[in-house]
């Protein structure tokens, strides 16, 4: 399953992968062949409490000439290189090996791709990969996006509460961004609302902002929905998102994506 962050990434890079997607498809492949892709871990915390809950797993892949390539790159160029599947699973399989070696009761969040999600087998396969580590499915978030759904959503609505009823929690990925469909939260079996970025960049300054948050939080309550707010950057907003009742909040101010040893080391302090 796909493992995307929303980290920017210079027009150069771009431009770069689109003059070599060719040679680049090829090196993708060989690293996948390799187990060259890594996992990083943005840690998430309670706005209760502040202690940390859980992390959000993000792909990594560290190029010989163009250096970090952000998830958003990758999964961009695996999809256009028909290697979206592969390293999805491979992603998923890695973090979830990972995730076990965890406190129990510790969190992992992964997205999910159409692709996936629509895919014959798909929910067996979460939960066997599951089972095999002994994860527990309860300590895991399946982040779905509101244009995943546009394919089949009928569909995509059964293999989600096919997830629910084995114990994993479902959440609604970047809300705030895109049509912000309402049908979507009468349909879906959902436990959480991950608030896009820019829903919360200036709740500490614009009034206006701070409203449309508390709104959105007053929804989720009635839902019984938790809210995550994602892109925290400073104390305004980590205190902003706090006051007006979300539940959890993750971002640059928390911790930039952690290697799996750098979070264990965070973990045991």
């Amino acid at each position: 399953m796909a493992i995307l962050d929303r980290t920017r990434h210079s027009e150069p890079k771009t431009f770069l992968f689109a003059q070599s997607s060719g040679t680049l498809a090829d090196e993708l492949e060989l690293a996948l062949r390799l187990g060259q892709i890594e996992i990083r871990f943005q840690p998430q915390f309670s706005c209760a409490n502040g202690r940390l809950i859980g992390a959000e797993a993000l792909a990594r892949w560290i190029h010989p000439s163009y250096g970090k390539i952000s998830a958003h790159e990758l999964f961009e160029l695996a999809a256009a290189a028909g290697l979206a599947q592969e390293l999805s699973w491979q992603v998923f399989s890695l973090a979830i090996r990972h995730a076990g070696q965890w406190p129990i009761g510790l969190g992992l969040s992964l997205n999910v791709t159409s692709r996936q999600l629509l895919g014959e087998g798909f929910v067996a396969r979460v939960i066997a990969e599951l089972s095999s580590i002994g994860l527990d499915p309860h300590q895991v978030t399946l982040e779905i996006t509101e244009e995943l759904l546009l394919d089949d959503l009928d569909l995509a609505a059964r293999q989600l509460v096919a997830l629910r009823d084995h114990g994993l929690r479902i959440a609604l990925d970047d809300f705030g961004a895109g049509f912000c469909n309402f049908d979507y939260l009468k349909r879906l079996p959902l436990d959480a609302l991950k608030l896009d970025r820019s829903m919360v960049q200036g709740v500490a300054t614009c009034e206006r902002d701070r409203a449309v948050l508390r709104a959105i939080v007053t929804l989720a309550r009635v839902l019984e929905l938790d809210v995550v707010a994602e892109g925290i950057e400073d104390a305004a907003q980590r205190d902003a998102v706090i006051e007006e009742g979300c539940t959890y909040w993750q971002g640059y101010l928390g911790a930039k994506p952690l290697t799996r040893a750098a979070l264990m080391t965070v973990l045991e302090a």
